[in-house]
């Protein structure tokens, strides 16, 4: 997905300005995320840690859960900012939610003080599982339909 140089800028200010507010006490890692919906609107979200560390919330995935919260489901791009402007892509779990929403979504990843890359969500998670894997077989059964 192409995405114009202003919309970058736009989604990195907010993913750093929301990294700001994010709560990483144990790891010190802050990461910023600010996702671009259809209708222009730009949702943030931070890491939120917890002691209980897989009850840690990314921030990716708080992101999509602000936008969907507002009911938004178009989205079409993600910024994601971490510390000291190196590339902070999205892991393997926040990936697979971006990909719910589009699997094609531009992934906007800070990169040095003034410098980004732009990635497709497809580049970073080939073959993600979507809604087209639970199809329902011929015999009623639900779950992957083998296409050999």
């Amino acid at each position: 997905m192409e995405i114009a140089p202003e919309l970058v800028v736009r989604l990195l200010d907010a993913a750093r300005a929301a990294r700001l507010r994010a709560y990483a006490p144990y790891s010190q890692f802050s990461v910023g995320a600010a996702i671009l919906t259809g209708s222009g609107e730009v949702f943030v979200g931070v890491n939120i840690e917890n002691a209980s560390y897989p009850a840690t919330i990314c921030a990716e995935r708080a992101a999509v859960a602000a936008a969907v919260s507002a009911g938004a489901r178009d989205l079409l791009a993600v910024a994601v900012v971490g510390p000291q402007g190196r590339p902070c892509p999205p892991c393997g779990i926040c990936r697979q939610v971006l990909a719910e929403f589009n699997s094609e979504m531009a992934v906007v990843l800070e990169d040095g003080e003034n410098g980004w890359h732009v990635l497709s969500l497809t580049e970073l998670l080939p073959g993600a599982f979507t809604a087209r894997h639970l199809t329902t077989s011929p015999g009623g059964e639900g779950g992957w339909t083998d296409q050999r």
